[in-house]
């Protein structure tokens, strides 16, 4: 039945669209009647924090949506079968369970599926209304239109990624790509609504940093993407497991690596790049890299939070930061002692999304001083 099913179905795309409308029209709403008597500005600040609120929590939904092997619970896209909901596909989920009842395709996994694309479409919906009024706005605020429609067309190649997730099996480079992505989108979003709130009267500006620090800063966050890369590297390859224990693995401080296998990029899942399983020594290497890099990059942030500490309008971000290394520290080290329970898996997730939102906060609301 799946060889009959084409792989990309253009049908249910309108009631995906309804689905993402009625779900974006409550914060509109919202937005509209509490904020009613706000300026333009304010109002397009506000829906780009909501944006940014709802969008934080599809990165999560997409992580659990992977961690619960849901990536493949409709093996279509935009719809399900055809349909615009595992309702209308119930007979070929039905089939489909029948014939393998723990694989990829079940009503449960269906729906995780489903859902986590009608999220993605309603933040679309709101991303759209947002670049739409930025763009009737543009003479009366102080951000650049330029920006939500970048933004705007970030969120569809997304959407290509998410389609691409699909058809492709989740091929481990485009799944990790997809998650980048959905960290790029936060970041766009926190960007802009910052600069919506240095735009508003009587804003202070942005924080002086010195050159150093500035560039310590910038440094960091490049780091930081690396790291999460290799996280993503991790899930999308599930090598969390192979080190059960900590600090080392299996036993030694340099286990069985390979690291020229484990690091080809352009493979499928499961496989190395001649169509073999993938051995357990690449699966290693894919996790112990990401480990050993997570030691540097801790303590590089950690030096960071000390540095910024008592620069003047820097503290909250300083502490936001020790917060968040210590919950990436506590929820990566559940995922390898606890044999990658759920919560901690998304957690840590969670946690990868709000640095990457508190670094473009603080890059964002900064800048060098300019030495006379």
């Amino acid at each position: 039945m799946d060889a009959a099913q084409p792989l990309v179905d253009l049908a249910p795309i309108t009631r995906m669209m309804l689905f993402g409308i009625v779900i974006a029209l409550g914060p509109l709403l919202w937005i509209g009647l509490k904020h009613r008597s706000a300026s333009p500005a304010q109002r397009l600040r506000v829906l780009t924090l909501v944006t940014l609120f709802l969008t934080f929590d599809l990165v999560l939904f997409g992580a659990f949506t992977r961690l619960t092997d849901s990536g493949l619970g409709c093996p279509d896209w935009p719809g399900c079968y055809g349909a615009a909901s595992p309702i209308g596909a119930h007979a070929d989920i039905s089939a489909a369970q029948s014939a393998m009842p723990t694989g990829p395709v079940t009503f449960s996994k269906a729906w995780i599926e489903m859902i986590h694309r009608y999220l993605a479409t309603g933040v679309g919906v709101l991303i759209i209304v947002l670049a739409v009024g930025s763009w009737i706005e543009r003479r009366r605020i102080h951000v650049h239109w330029v920006w939500p429609v970048v933004t705007l067309v970030w969120v569809c190649l997304q959407g290509a990624f998410g389609a691409l997730t699909v058809t492709m099996k989740l091929f481990p480079a485009i799944v990790t790509m997809h998650l980048l992505g959905g960290l790029v989108l936060l970041a766009l979003l926190r960007a802009q609504s910052v600069a919506y709130r240095l735009g508003e009267p009587g804003s202070p500006g942005p924080v002086a940093l010195s050159p150093a620090q500035r560039w310590a800063l910038v440094g960091a966050f490049a780091l930081l993407w690396l790291q999460i890369a290799l996280g993503g590297w991790v899930s999308t390859n599930y090598a969390v497991l192979a080190c059960r224990e900590f600090p080392t693995c299996q036993g030694s401080w340099w286990p069985p690596m390979n690291l020229r296998e484990g690091f080809t990029l352009w493979r499928e899942l499961g496989s190395n790049r001649v169509g073999e399983a993938i051995t357990f020594p690449a699966l290693t290497a894919i996790h112990y890299v990401h480990r050993l890099m997570a030691y540097a990059v801790f303590a590089l942030l950690l030096a960071l939070a000390w540095a910024l500490w008592r620069v003047p309008g820097m503290a909250r971000f300083a502490r936001v930061l020790l917060a968040l290394c210590a919950w990436q520290f506590f929820t990566g080290l559940s995922n390898v002692v606890l044999d990658w329970p759920l919560l901690a898996a998304v957690s840590h997730t969670g946690g990868a999304a709000a640095l990457v939102i508190a670094f473009t906060g603080a890059l964002a609301s900064s800048r060098a001083q300019v030495s006379r």
